[in-house]
């Protein structure tokens, strides 16, 4: 768990603070006094749609207000009850947050495993000149204790205060009403993504591709047909709003879309149209790095690159809840240059895989040329995909755990697959190897994170690269000499 129930600070209960740390008695604080309004909007809005025309028509202009205001009142009620209720304040190395109407809740994040806090601003937020933070913690499947809202200015000081703190960097401010800086610092621009490219983009999916052919088919429908009645037009609309939904929201979800470089060395993201969103990753909390080139993309040499950070949801979790864009739209220079940025040393130009075995062909008959991995100094790579090709790297000291699977085929066939296990949800995946390959890719492995670590290896020295002819099965397999 990455946040715990934790008695109210008064209680003799009260969990102690890391050791070398002080504990200062900093008062709680509250949220902004604007907080209940644009929480408090969310649930008016609600109200509205659930109303319907339908129930407007049928109780008139007035009580249709009536209703509507009367459930206004109890919701800002409701909200203003809840934000007396709520509160935070920084206790040694933890946030603890204080916050529930019915249930009281008393949590304590430890900041040690903080790994992003993320600065958003909705529209509401945008004119009232607030914020809210998210915080991103190691395991967390969902954005744990969003503070919802803040002063832009007492947003971006707590987040600072907060990642600094997780960093243990020895400029971190943790004193109660410390001033922020006078400015914002200094930041290293990397990359701006062209918003023209950005929407040229989108229309070379395939939801905006086909979309010309879908209006056709129904305009053809309704020429043999002569007639159009309602329904079908409500149900055309929909059927042509839910396809051009994704692409409209990536619009503008990456509208503006840049990068840059803090002082501290991490990873500034801001990007969002109607909701503005400003994200600080530390580089040392990213556990991979993906590419991948859609089909449609090829003409333009474009391709798009994510991160995947520890503490966000998996890739299971809704597109619009998930913070992990390097690059949404760019060409191959841009990507290597920002690769070499997150992952000193690694060069995306030089990256070689091999393929599997060519008995493998039984399971890819058409695909085995695209299949790969590799073993580079610096990272696992993987790749996969024929129409969409992918490429995942991941960096030896994030690996978690290393699996090596076979599957009922893959036992006849003398293959098996090899699972590099991130934190962040995502594997580094060499399909279809041969069985000794495969586990002496998966030693290979868990040497080299130990070694990326800084930990004593597992064995005394380094294994031969040629792999053993005895089978893993064997107990003289892992008996056998290692030779320097």
């Amino acid at each position: 768990m990455t946040a715990a129930d934790t008695p109210r600070p008064d209680s003799p209960g009260e969990p102690s603070p890391l050791p070398g740390t002080a504990v200062e008695d900093e008062p709680r604080r509250r949220l902004h006094p604007l907080s209940p309004l644009l929480s408090g909007a969310k649930s008016i809005a609600v109200i509205v749609a659930a109303l319907s025309w339908q129930t407007l028509s049928q109780v008139g202009v007035e009580r249709f207000a009536l209703v509507v205001a009367v459930g206004a009142v109890g919701v800002v009620i409701f909200s203003v009850v809840g934000w007396l209720n709520t509160g935070y304040h920084v206790v040694g190395r933890e946030l603890r947050i204080q916050d529930g109407l019915l249930w009281r809740r008393n949590r304590a994040i430890p900041l040690d495993r903080l790994q992003a806090v993320e600065l958003r601003r909705p529209l509401l937020a945008q004119l009232t000149g607030l914020a809210e933070l998210r915080l991103e913690v190691v395991g967390g499947g969902k954005t744990e204790a969003p503070l919802a809202y803040l002063t832009v200015r007492e947003a971006a000081a707590l987040r600072e205060r907060l990642l600094a703190l997780a960093g243990r960097t020895p400029g971190a401010v943790d004193r109660a009403g410390a001033e922020p800086a006078a400015g914002p610092p200094a930041e290293r621009p990397l990359f701006r993504v062209s918003n023209r490219d950005l929407v040229v983009s989108q229309l070379l999916t395939p939801q905006a591709f086909l979309l010309p052919v879908g209006v056709a088919f129904v305009i053809m429908q309704f020429v043999l047909e002569g007639s159009w009645t309602f329904v079908g037009i409500a149900s055309t609309v929909t059927a042509m709003a839910g396809v051009l939904l994704q692409p409209v929201r990536r619009v503008l979800q990456d509208w503006s879309f840049r990068l840059a470089r803090d002082p501290d060395g991490r990873l500034a993201v801001r990007y969002g149209l109607l909701e503005t969103r400003s994200q600080i990753v530390p580089l040392n909390r990213v556990q991979s790095i993906g590419v991948t080139w859609p089909l449609l993309w090829r003409a333009r040499d474009w391709l798009h690159m994510r991160l995947d950070i520890a503490g966000y949801a998996g890739p299971q979790s809704n597109d619009d809840k998930r913070s992990d864009r390097l690059l949404p739209v760019g060409d191959f220079a841009a990507a290597r240059a920002l690769v070499w940025e997150v992952l000193p040393g690694v060069d995306l130009a030089t990256l070689e895989t091999t393929t599997p075995p060519r008995r493998a062909r039984w399971l890819h008959p058409f695909t085995l040329k695209s299949v790969g991995a590799g073993l580079t100094p610096e990272v696992f790579v993987a790749r996969s995909g024929v129409l969409t090709r992918e490429l995942t790297m991941v960096p030896y000291a994030r690996l978690q755990s290393v699996r090596v699977l076979r599957g009922p085929l893959q036992r006849l066939l003398g293959l098996a697959t090899v699972y590099a296990d991130t934190a962040g949800g995502r594997s580094g995946v060499a399909r279809d190897r041969d069985l000794a390959e495969a586990w002496w890719l998966a030693e290979q492995l868990s040497i080299r994170a130990r070694h990326a670590r800084g930990q004593p290896p597992a064995v005394t020295a380094v294994v031969a690269v040629t792999p053993s002819p005895l089978q893993p099965e064997d107990d003289a397999y892992w008996r056998r000499p290692q030779h320097p």
